[in-house]
């Protein structure tokens, strides 16, 4: 039975009936503005049951994936706000993005409040963009998320240079006295030139944090089966008394007309308290993509953007259809830990047919050693198959 049922319905309904034109309106004032902006995800799909897995959650399932509302604007003094809301879930409304920014200069720009923190490529492309139906799947087996910070960061031609301080996400600061907060330091540089009409992107992360929650805190590492509409991990560490991490990263992509890839590569290294040996958890992908239609992939300000399609069906065309194919590698295995090992054959197929309206419909064949969950026999080592779909609205 999918999640969210009633609301998936009624969202459903709601997009059958949608303009295709979905440009938000701007209001100005002395220097002020407001601009509302928000996405609509809805997902189905289906994950294969292997012979012996008993756990909810696989065959047909189905969510709201997102449904974010929020505005954002300029005021006066060169500083400006976004903040956005995520009805999505069916539990408490989450604030998902809440900060201030100011442009201290042409080349030096500050961010104050709830943001991603400097991961990846992959993490801070926006999920409107993304080529699949999740991310990568190290992206949320390291518990990447948005926190309360302060960063800055420096842009000058096709260098791009952020630092930032971070504590825990706004749900997480109650004021309790509860072993405290956590605290990290993050840095990303990149290097995007424009050479010969190819869009080139090299970049590198590091981050250190130290957790909070005191002597008795544990954490753990694992990963859905790159669908968010199941709560199945079949791979995942047991609880570890984690006392800090430090993680690190490498990007590439290129974009030349239709054609993209794109790669990264990602380390976690968890310090664990206690005499045993310290884990270092492995992650990423490589991936091509080509729009049968002629457009290229939007990129901007070290991340990918938004597609502007060439011939949209407002305007008689078809709209833009893109292909993309990806290698997604999990290792959670290391230093005596199982937590199981990953690999992901994923193909997608895209249709825009509006800038702001968008179809995708993915596969992913997932190979797993040392599964978290056993199949029949007690057998851990086997291969599932997984369909979705996604319906989707921003503006």
């Amino acid at each position: 039975m999918p999640r969210s049922t009633p609301l998936l319905c009624a969202l459903a309904a709601a997009f059958s009936c949608l303009p295709t034109a979905t440009a938000a309106q701007r209001l100005e004032s002395n220097g002020w503005s407001l601009e509302p902006r928000g996405r609509f995800q809805v997902d189905v799909g289906r994950v294969e049951r292997p012979a012996g897995v008993t756990v909810p959650d696989l065959g047909s399932v189905g969510e709201i994936r997102r449904a974010r509302l929020g505005v954002q604007g300029d005021i006066p003094g060169g500083f400006g706000y976004v903040f956005e809301v995520d009805f999505a879930g069916g539990g408490p409304i989450e604030i998902t993005d809440a900060f201030l920014t100011y442009k201290a200069s042409d080349r030096v720009r500050l961010t104050a409040g709830q943001h991603n923190n400097l991961q990846s490529l992959e993490e801070l492309t926006s999920s409107r963009f993304t080529s699949f139906l999740e991310r990568a799947a190290f992206t949320d087996a390291f518990n990447f998320e948005r926190r309360v910070g302060l960063s800055a960061t420096f842009s000058e031609g096709p260098l791009i240079a952020s630092g930032g301080l971070f504590t825990d996400p706004l749900p997480e600061l109650t004021g309790e006295d509860d072993g405290g907060q956590s605290a990290s330091a993050d840095a990303r540089i990149v290097y995007a030139p424009k050479l010969r009409g190819t869009q080139f992107h090299l970049g590198g992360s590091a981050h250190h944090r130290d957790l909070a929650g005191g002597a008795d805190a544990t954490t753990r590492y694992r990963e859905r089966p790159l669908i968010h509409a199941t709560e199945a991990r079949f791979v995942a560490t047991p609880r570890l008394p984690a006392r800090s991490e430090s993680h690190y990263g490498l990007e590439a992509a290129m974009i030349r007309g239709p054609l993209h890839a794109a790669g990264e590569l990602h380390w976690l290294h968890s310090d664990l308290r206690g005499p045993r040996a310290d884990p270092t958890f492995f992650g990423g992908y490589a991936e091509v993509g080509f729009y049968f239609t002629g457009e290229t992939r939007g990129y901007k300000g070290g991340r990918f953007d938004r597609t502007t399609v060439r011939r949209p069906v407002d305007k008689g065309g078809t709209g833009a259809l893109q292909l993309n194919l990806r290698y997604d590698h999990l290792s959670l295995n290391d230093a005596g830990i199982v937590g199981g090992r990953q690999q992901g054959y994923q193909a997608s197929l895209i249709w825009i047919p509006h800038d702001q309206i968008r179809f995708l419909l993915s596969y992913a064949r997932l190979n797993l050693d040392d599964a978290a969950i056993p199949a029949a026999g007690g057998d851990r080592n086997y291969g599932i198959d997984v369909i979705g779909a996604r319906a989707q609205l921003d503006f």
